[in-house]
């Protein structure tokens, strides 16, 4: 009788603790399963970046050491100097001004401020740049170069080479550089395609003119544009802008500098930061190599970027207002994508069959969904060269094969920039009729002066008409080109409307 007590009593107790340990386990398995989330399924955005087991799919421990060692090598500091320079200060006297009968053109001018000499002192700054060829070509930011007159590149190992500048572009804000060396170490290209959001970069520079430098970071955002770029007439709208943007420290002195993943390879290169104090507050910016590859070896072969326009101007739909969607024939229920707001009529564009309010989807078959995607695939592309254009017309996509043309509209490769364009100004010819009310033969009509060296040099002002060069007659663009050419000092004479007298600027256009 005891025994079967006993018996029973084990067996009541051991069938009681299995029960309570099912029932533990049911409550703590519910107790940690949240709402919408299945136990034991994996969500498609893991599958893609998974194991087996669901474990993500990252490498063990993260190692810099042979990246950087591969690298800061091929990183170059680069310092540049821009001489003083005299501005003339040729401020135009109004006509019949009531003083000039009492005195000669001298002493107006010494008593009432009229042309006079100003003196821009001696600056230095620097910057970064990366080997890309072993017999010492180098790319760097164009904005760490323009205006240097004298560049020097210091190699991480102390050694020092003057360098000369073989070309240069402010809309993609690249240039190349050279110096007469040999044997030199250098940096494989990356694919920027294959750039992940995420992953680890490093940035090698030398900031704050410290040695090199560097700094990881991941990858938090691709196909950035961020306004900053400008071309040669100081617009936006040419601007090509496509940063890869991570969170690597980069500071003033890092840009034209490398940005490199794990494996050492060069993926970009620093162009800017975001920051309200000017120094690095959590963002910075890099132009990609894959558009950094074709810009470069424009620059070495043809001294000037072989660039493909389709012929549309477009707009994000994220910026654009409801009214402004009516306006361009955008549907109000867009909200992603690009758009074509305007496609003239002599662009490769319209040729092909594109028309406004097109939704572009793809470009050779690559998805774009911002401008900057779209910049960066055209970009690759030069004048004559035809690419397959995806778009989406009443939720119905075509296909459209689009020949590409240069700015001035045709299918041609462009020259080396012109004397003329170095000037930084929009010039026109001068109207016949005005240069017969003004009493002159022809001239070249200044509209607009941006950046360059009219900007720099002189203190020109807008609607200037150009007479002569070096007094050389020049009555519209293409004489004024042929006086320029092979000219260092340049003597501009000409004069403003509705003011006496001929004004001259002198003006270097150095090398």
């Amino acid at each position: 009788m005891k025994l079967k007590q006993i018996l029973a009593t084990v067996f009541i107790s051991a069938l009681t603790t299995t029960a309570i340990i099912w029932g533990y386990g049911r409550w703590v398995k519910n107790e940690h399963v949240y709402a919408g989330q299945q136990p034991g399924v994996l969500p498609s955005n893991y599958r893609l970046a998974a194991n087996e087991d669901g474990a993500p799919n990252n490498p063990g421990s993260v190692d810099f050491t042979a990246s950087s060692q591969a690298a800061i090598p091929a990183v170059v500091h680069i310092k540049t100097k821009t001489n003083a320079k005299q501005v003339t200060n040729n401020l135009p006297s109004p006509r019949n001004n009531p003083f000039s009968d009492f005195f000669d053109d001298d002493l107006f001018e010494q008593f009432f401020g009229g042309r006079r000499m100003n003196i821009i002192p001696e600056q230095r700054a620097s910057g970064s740049g990366v080997i890309i060829s072993a017999d010492g070509y180098i790319v760097t930011n164009n904005h760490v170069i323009q205006k240097a007159d004298e560049i020097t590149v210091t190699l991480s190992n102390k050694k020092t080479f003057k360098a000369t500048v073989v070309g240069a572009d402010p809309a993609y804000d690249l240039a190349v550089i050279k110096v007469e060396a040999s044997g030199l170490p250098y940096l494989l290209y990356g694919n920027s395609d294959d750039v992940k959001i995420g992953q680890w970069v490093l940035a090698i520079g030398y900031p704050l003119n410290l040695e090199t430098t560097v700094t990881a970071g991941i990858v938090s955002a691709k196909a950035r544009s961020i306004g900053l770029n400008r071309d040669r007439s100081g617009n936006t709208v040419n601007a090509v802008e496509s940063f890869i943007q991570t969170d690597a420290a980069v500071n003033m002195g890092n840009s034209g500098g490398a940005l490199i993943n794990t494996d050492g390879k060069l993926i970009g290169i620093n162009s800017a930061i975001a920051s309200p104090t000017g120094y690095y507050s959590g963002y910075s910016y890099a132009i990609p190599v894959n558009i950094a590859k074709k810009v470069v070896d424009d620059l070495i072969k043809f001294g000037t970027v072989q660039r493909g326009y389709m012929g549309i101007q477009f707009a994000n739909a994220a910026d654009l207002t409801e009214e402004r969607k009516k306006t361009e024939g955008i549907p109000s229920s867009a909200y992603d994508g690009i758009y074509a707001v305007e496609v003239p009529k002599d662009g490769g564009a319209y040729a092909a069959g594109i028309r406004r309010g097109d939704r572009i989807q793809k470009i050779n078959g690559v998805n774009v969904n911002s401008g900057g995607e779209l910049q960066d695939q055209i970009s690759r592309y030069k004048p004559g060269d035809k690419v397959s254009v995806t778009v989406v017309r009443n939720d119905k996509p075509f296909t459209y094969t689009v020949m590409l043309k240069n700015k001035a509209g045709t299918y041609d490769l462009v020259k080396t920039e012109s004397q003329a364009e170095m000037l930084g100004a929009e010039l026109t010819e001068l109207d016949r009729n005005k240069a017969a009310d003004y009493g002159v033969k022809g001239g070249v009509v200044v509209k607009k002066i941006n950046e360059g060296v009219l900007n720099d040099q002189t203190r020109m002002k807008d609607g200037f008409i150009i007479l002569r060069i070096n007094n050389q007659e020049v009555k519209n663009v293409a004489e004024l080109n042929k006086a320029l050419a092979d000219q260092k000092t340049v003597n501009i004479t000409g004069f403003y409307p509705g003011y006496d007298g001929l004004y001259e600027y002198m003006i270097n256009l150095g090398d």
